[in-house]
């Protein structure tokens, strides 16, 4: 990989990185830019999740004073999610090269129309978990019930990943009670131990293509920080528009790609 190619690595790991501090959404940039640098699907889908696991774990570890106490029910509820991303990083690997080029334009679109609809999505699943908590007569963790969601959402997030931070919150928002700092630090913290999941697997059959690997990586904790900082005086949602009108345009982009 020449030095351009570098660049352009590092400068989308960057952009990713701040945007996940400033509203989510770096793989809806990251991603694009790998596959358009000539990796193959898989191989970007293990460069991406690779550069973005670093910055994943640093959001937990920076807020882990909000996590639940480690009792069996959060126990099961972490074994469950690790099993479906495992079994989510597996299921990729498996995927014919052809089956999952097709496939790509679709898990784009989703993760856009995921994105685009994160608000409506996690107020949704807050009124479920508010009448779930009213109906049991208590305000306790009811990990329990987050399982059956669980399972699904961390196979999507082991397979290709983007957007699975929405779902999580939604999903988690049932155990958590309904306060938003719990959600989002063990949303960061099963997003983190599944992403590990699936670096472990795709390390382990070697699909890891390293260079852009590192390159955006390095970006990325770069980004993240500077995002923590823009986030004072960026507007949140011209951003969110922008980034929803971006990932459709990339979408519709690889769709004529790989469809037509």
């Amino acid at each position: 990989m020449d030095i351009g190619g570098n660049a352009l690595f590092f400068a989308a790991g960057v952009a990713g990185g701040a945007l996940s501090s400033l509203i989510g959404g770096a793989s809806l940039v990251t991603f694009p830019v790998l596959l358009a640098s000539g990796l193959s699907p898989m191989a970007a889908v293990a460069a991406n999740t690779l550069a973005l696991t670093p910055g994943n774990f640093l959001a937990w570890i920076y807020d882990r004073g909000q996590l639940p106490k480690f009792d069996r029910s959060f126990f099961v509820l972490n074994l469950v999610s690790l099993v479906g991303a495992l079994f989510g990083a597996l299921l990729l690997v498996a995927t014919p090269t052809r089956l999952l080029s097709l496939i790509v334009p679709l898990l784009l679109g989703f993760a856009t129309l995921v994105f685009a609809g994160s608000r409506q999505i996690e107020a949704w699943i807050a009124r479920r978990a508010a009448a779930r908590r009213s109906a049991a007569g208590s305000t306790s963790d009811h990990w329990g019930a987050t399982n059956a969601a669980l399972f699904p959402v961390s196979v999507y997030g082991g397979y290709f990943g983007s957007g699975v931070g929405v779902l999580l919150i939604a999903v988690l928002t049932i155990g958590s009670g309904g306060d938003y700092r719990t959600t989002n630090v063990l949303k960061n913290f099963i997003t983190s131990l599944n992403s590990a999941v699936a670096c472990g697997v795709y390390i382990a059959l070697d699909v890891v293509v390293w260079t852009p690997v590192l390159a955006m990586m390095l970006g990325a904790l770069g980004g993240a920080l500077a995002g923590a900082r823009l986030a004072k005086v960026v507007p949140r949602e011209i951003m969110r528009r922008a980034i929803i009108m971006l990932s459709a345009l990339l979408t519709l982009a690889f769709a004529w790609r790989y469809w037509l």
